[in-house]
């Protein structure tokens, strides 16, 4: 086996680091508007951050232009680590979240997009920080994007390879055929449902401040808010409730099918089996819920309290479709404690973390696809028991799926539930009680954020032991970065030199 190039390896690690360090500059300009006093501990972070990025990119000028698939995993994988590193300077400089374990454990939730926080008091932290904190969310999220439809296919990743059709690849229905335009394309939409997300909710009664940091969580689907009580702060205002509903529901959403609308193609959009399958989800589990809140659950609401509104028939659909959303898209936001929402509720929204949103989306999760062709193919394995000799090929949009990835995939739920109940398990050894492992687990592998138990949506995992927070440091990123990326690497086979 060939070496590995490990110029092109530090040289891209070193521009990611000189992105997150400009990313931190826009944070002290943050502290700087808003007076909030860290404005230079910000800044020497930003400082330090881009400096080291730089030097590893001049120490590695003129490395090999070719990147191979080992150097994939491992930039992939290495990547999300020193942003990580790099990005918990601005708490550890700052003293808004004093130790190393504390401020890896909220930068890593921020990159991956879980949403798990330490803090308890949340809106006692300097505006700078926050914006920071939702930032984390922000630049993970893009960075899903791009990995799951312009990388991950071309690595064989966990079934990914169904983006060939849309990402780059050998067929004629394809954004565009270089990766780099596809990066482009997907970032501009990226950045243009933020801006309107943030417009829309400063029109519905946010600050801007408060507007822009949500906007940033809900396309990331990650779920850091600037209140303690998340969105039930808003309340009082369901129109703020409603337009995060609607863009948790755009970023649960292949963003390749948001390239297709911005081109007029709707009907690609509808035929597409996976998106019909999570409007399914949602909606079916929405009504699910609805009814279940408005029969059973004192919400505390009238038309009298919201006369805008029509009572609790309106709060109950709303709450129902926020947290089944939440749950869903893995945003993690909440406007309620659903866990207090009925055993059958609770029993809901825990098999909802398994689900995920659509694949090619910021959500984490198994994802939409995967469920799809799962039970496609059992029910294809149903005729074969009756019909050995027929040739009875799995479908996903009338196109015959390969069964390299259908093994991929199978392979993926196996490994997804073992990794579940491993990670509960290291859960329960260092005390959690059942419910709270469990949950804690779930949460952490499908980058949800709220969980169970001690771990629920009026909780934080600031209570864990210090081992606890590194073992959920670890679900998350291999739950972000689809099993296969981060596990390859602990396998002997892929360091062996033959």
């Amino acid at each position: 086996m060939p070496k590995l190039n490990y110029k092109i390896i530090f040289h891209l690690m070193g521009v990611l680091l000189l992105f997150n360090g400009g990313f931190m500059l826009i944070a002290a300009l943050v502290s700087f508007i808003t007076k909030d006093g860290v404005m230079l501990e910000v800044s020497a972070a930003a400082l330090i951050t881009a400096l080291v990025g730089t030097l590893l990119m001049y120490i590695t000028r003129g490395h090999e232009k070719e990147l191979k698939k080992r150097e994939g995993y491992i930039i992939v994988t290495f990547g999300w680590l020193f942003m990580s590193l790099s990005g918990m300077l601005p708490y550890l400089f700052s003293g808004s979240i004093p130790g190393i374990t504390n401020a890896f454990f909220e930068t890593i939730s921020g990159y991956t997009t879980t949403g798990a926080t330490i803090l308890s008091e949340i809106e006692t932290v300097p505006k700078g920080i926050l914006f920071w904190r939702s930032m984390t969310h922000w630049i993970g999220g893009m960075g899903i994007i791009v990995l799951a439809i312009a990388i991950l296919p071309l690595l064989g990743i966990g079934g990914m390879q169904l983006f060939a059709a849309e990402a780059p690849g050998p067929s004629a229905d394809k954004l565009h055929p270089r990766i780099t335009d596809t990066a482009k394309r997907l970032w501009l939409i990226y950045v243009s449902f933020t801006v309107i997300e943030t417009i829309l909710l400063k029109l519905a009664g946010m600050s801007f401040f408060d507007a822009i940091n949500h906007a940033l969580s809900t396309l990331s689907t990650g779920g850091f808010s600037t209140k303690n009580a998340s969105v039930a702060y808003w309340n009082d205002k369901p129109l703020i409730q409603y337009i995060i509903i609607f863009f948790m529901l755009l970023a649960g959403t292949n963003f390749v099918l948001s390239y297709f609308a911005f081109k007029g193609r709707i009907q690609k959009i509808l035929r597409d089996e996976e998106f019909r399958l999570y409007m399914a989800f949602v909606f079916g589990f929405g009504i699910i819920a609805s009814l279940v809140i408005y029969f059973n659950v004192d919400l505390g609401v009238s038309s009298i309290d919201h006369p805008m509104v029509w009572g609790k028939a309106e709060a109950s659909v709303r709450h129902a479709l926020f947290q089944v959303l939440a749950v869903i898209t893995t945003t993690g936001f909440i406007t309620a404690d659903y866990t207090m929402w009925t055993p059958f509720l609770t029993v809901i929204f825990f098999g909802l973390m398994f689900l995920g949103g659509s694949a090619g989306s910021t959500s984490g999760g198994i994802k939409v696809v995967r469920h799809l062709l799962t039970i496609r193919n059992a029910l294809v394995e149903f005729k074969r028991t009756l019909h050995p000799n027929a040739i009875l090929p799995v479908r996903y949009n009338t196109k015959s799926v390969d069964r390299s990835i259908i093994f991929n995939i199978l392979a993926f739920f196996i490994l997804y539930m073992l990794s579940w109940i491993i990670g509960a398990s290291v859960l329960a050894s260092m005390g959690l009680d059942f419910r709270t492992a469990l949950g804690g687990a779930a949460s952490a592998l499908g980058n949800v954020g709220p969980a169970f138990g001690g771990l629920g949506p009026v909780d934080n995992y600031g209570w864990l032991p210090l081992g606890g927070k590194w073992w959920m440091a670890f679900l998350m990123l291999i739950g972000r970065l689809e099993l296969f990326t981060v596990l390859i690497l602990l396998t002997p086979f892929f360091w062996r030199n033959r």
